[in-house]
Formats: structure tokens, C-alpha cells, sequence
């Protein structure tokens, strides 16, 4: 009797295509689905019959209490290799197996970038107007050359992000609890005395940390006051680091040029949620990660997962 596995949060249904699944459908039944599960208890439902599951970066936690309703769950694929998601003591206890599989930094580089280029040249909205009959120019654009771009995060993406500022002539500074003036001045960029004066001095500021106790919140009221008027905002790491409602605050009341997102605290974002509406904002679905490469990397990893799994020896052991 086969195996059955579940592919979740399928929204382009490409999960099956973006890899060669043939090494393991012979043993295993893949289902995927492109629909999300807004609760646990229907998740619970869904995942019942299947023994594995594969899952995208951290869109669905994995508690105990889900861990504990799925008896028959024996493997957890999630995409990369650090998946805070999950509860892996939970899994251990249940004997379930969790693995993860390669990722790429390059993707959500380049949204950053195309958020903070959308943001200071007007894109969408002289893209809109231009479609749609309106005024032909109606935006100043903001440059980049010359002016500050302010990192909060300086490691695998945060180091690409600057040597793209670095090369569009920027004036790059950095700073998080641990980085030092040596490796700031291996990435060519300056380190900020403190958060507070990067946040004072900069531009443009990007967020590329890690989520946990030390950066939840990182940005609140506080800290976004301190922001130019002139100043953007661009988050593609976790929506927990800064304060959602004190964001809608300050560009609801324009206090900031405007804000480019592509986290949320509700993922999917619900149809009536404030930030669909919000002023000053270009926000995009999660798609940081979302690129032909990474998926190829993603799904063609999760079936050696899957195949290293039934062969006994499994692989990229996550927990």
C-alpha cells in the first residue's frame, strides 16, 4: 500500500512541475493543494490520511497540538534549512522525521529591490495612470544615488542587498545586536553607532533580520517616529519585526514616504485586513522566496528527502 503525501500551500500549482517527482511516486501518492488551511483544526482534517507532508518555509506551524491529531504523519519536509514553525521536540516524540532542503538568497534580494525601486520611482502608480488614461507624470521620483540606505541586518541577504546599494552609488550603513565594524567593513558598508541613529540618518531602510526575542518588535511607534518624513520603509524578512499598527500609523498619517511589504502578520492576508487599503504602501504576497530556481531547489530537495526517507538514510535533518 502507498504511501500518501501532502503538498500544501500550492498557490501557483506548480509543485508538481518545478521538479521530477518520478523517483518516489512509485511508493508514495502525492497530493498537492493550492488552497490554504486557515485553522489548525482543519488542517488537522486535511493532513489526517497522509503520512508526509511537505511544507513552504514557515506559512504553516507545526505545534504540538497539530503534531499530537496526525498519528499517521512520519515525515515533515519543510523548504530551507531553519523552520522555527515547528516544534521539533514534538516531532521527536512522535516519531516524525524533519528535513529540509536548499535555499537561495537571490530571490528576496531582488524583491527588495524591486519594492524600494517600485516605492521611490512611482512605479505603480504611474504604471496605473498610464494604463488607465490618468495624468501623464504625476510622481517625482526619489533617487538613490547619494542618499543613505540603512540596513537592519547584515548577513546572507542583507550583504547582497548593500552591495547592490553600494553599487547604485548609495551611502550604506548597517546594524544589528552583533555585527561588528569588521565585518561591516568587509561588506564595504559603514556600521551605525545605534538603531536609533541609522533609523534617524537613513533614506531608505531594510530589514533583513531574523525573527526571535531580540527583534519582535524591533520596530515600534518609538522607533518609526524617528524616521525622515522623506524616508522609506522596506520589510521582506517577518512582519513580527515590526509593529503593524504602528506602521499603518505613520503612513496613514504620511509621517514616512511610504512603506514596501511582503510579510504580514496574517498570511494569506484577509480580504477586509487594513493593509489592502493602507496609503503609501506597495505590498506584494509573500513572494521573496517565490522564483523558478528557488522552487526548482525547494520540490526537487523534498523528493531526495522523500526518497533518502523510504531508503532508511534520510537527509538535511532538521531539530
Amino acid at each position: 500500500m502507498k504511501l500518501r503525501c501532502a503538498v500544501l500551500d500550492d498557490y501557483q500549482s506548480v509543485a508538481s512541475t518545478a521538479a521530477d517527482w518520478s523517483p518516489v511516486t512509485g511508493e508514495v501518492d502525492v497530493v498537492c493543494f493550492a488552497d490554504h488551511c486557515a485553522s489548525e483544526d482543519e488542517l488537522a482534517t486535511r493532513l489526517a490520511e497522509f503520512d508526509i507532508v511537505v511544507t513552504l518555509r514557515e506559512r504553516v506551524p507545526f505545534p504540538a497540538t497539530l503534531i499530537e491529531r496526525l498519528p499517521r504523519l512520519r515525515l515533515l519536509v519543510a523548504s530551507g534549512m531553519r523552520n522555527t514553525s515547528i516544534d521539533h521536540a514534538a516531532a521527536r516524540r512522535h516519531g516524525v522525521t524533519v528535513c529540509g532542503t536548499a535555499s537561495t538568497a537571490t530571490p528576496p534580494v531582488e524583491l527588495t529591490w524591486a519594492l524600494l525601486l517600485g516605492l521611490a520611482r512611482g512605479i505603480v502608480t504611474e504604471a496605473n495612470a498610464l494604463r488607465d488614461g490618468g495624468p501623464w507624470q504625476s510622481t517625482v521620483g526619489a533617487d538613490l544615488h547619494g542618499r543613505r540606505l540603512g540596513l537592519l541586518g547584515l548577513g546572507r541577504i542583507g550583504t547582497r542587498v548593500a552591495a547592490v546599494g553600494l553599487a547604485f552609488g548609495m551611502d550604506v550603513v548597517a546594524w544589528s545586536h552583533h555585527l561588528t565594524q569588521e565585518r561591516a567593513e568587509a561588506a564595504g558598508v559603514g556600521l551605525a553607532a545605534s538603531k536609533e541613529e541609522l533609523l534617524e540618518t537613513s533614506d531608505f531602510v531594510s530589514v533583513h533580520l531574523v525573527l526571535g526575542e531580540r527583534t519582535r518588535g524591533l520596530l515600534g511607534a518609538k522607533e518609526l517616529g524617528l524616521m525622515r518624513p522623506g524616508s522609506y520603509l522596506v520589510n521582506t524578512s517577518r512582519a513580527a519585526i515590526v509593529d503593524q499598527d504602528a506602521l499603518l500609523d505613520v503612513l496613514r498619517r504620511g509621517a514616512i514616504a511610504g512603506a514596501g511589504v511582503d510579510v504580514f502578520d496574517v498570511e494569506p492576508l484577509p480580504a477586509g485586513h487594513p493593509m489592502r487599503g493602507a496609503p503609501r504602501l506597495l505590498a506584494t504576497p509573500h513572494l521573496g522566496y517565490v522564483s523558478q530556481a528557488n522552487y526548482a531547489a525547494y520540490y526537487g530537495h523534498a523528493v531526495e528527502d522523500i526518497r533518502a526517507y523510504l531508503d532508511g538514510e534520510p537527509v538535511r535533518r532538521l531539530g
